[in-house]
């Protein structure tokens, strides 16, 4: 398997990977995620692949992309209230359907943690939707914590 940033080129097989996550979604929280849409469109995602505050990284067996990390850097130097750590927030994650199981995700994530280390980063977070509990329970299998809760009332 061949982890490396995702470029232009691989625009389709992101676009492929990210309708199964938006479906996940949708299918957990159609009150919330559209079903059926587009999650960026070409042009940002093109965008998206040059942007080294916004590193994607992606895993590939013969060529074929099996696996997604979209990742974001995050620093508040000289805010008020949080420390001036660097973070690197995991906004998706995402592995064929069709490929789940091979341990690509632990391979992607271990990969994006390495990164993060060699950048200086103080630590890694994401956030999961309590309606994809298997993902939950693969971020908990890696070692991750919770870190807060984000809590709703439906009206």
């Amino acid at each position: 398997m061949e982890i490396r940033r995702a470029e232009a080129r691989d625009i389709d097989g992101l676009n492929r990977l990210l309708r199964q996550v938006l479906e996940v979604h949708h299918k957990g929280r159609p009150d919330l995620f559209k079903g059926g849409v587009k999650k960026y469109t070409d042009e940002k995602l093109t965008e998206m692949t040059a942007d080294d505050s916004k590193p994607i990284f992606a895993a590939f067996e013969d060529g074929e992309l099996l696996g997604y990390a979209f990742c974001v850097i995050k620093q508040f130097p000289d805010d008020n209230i949080l420390t001036d750590i660097k973070t690197l927030y995991i906004d998706d994650l995402c592995v064929d359907e069709n490929s789940r199981g091979k341990h690509i995700g632990t391979a992607l994530y271990e990969y994006v943690k390495g990164y993060a280390k060699s950048i200086g980063c103080y630590n890694i977070t994401l956030n999961v939707w309590e309606c994809n509990p298997s993902a939950k329970r693969f971020y908990e299998h890696l070692g991750l914590l919770p870190q807060k809760t984000g809590m709703e009332m439906l009206l």
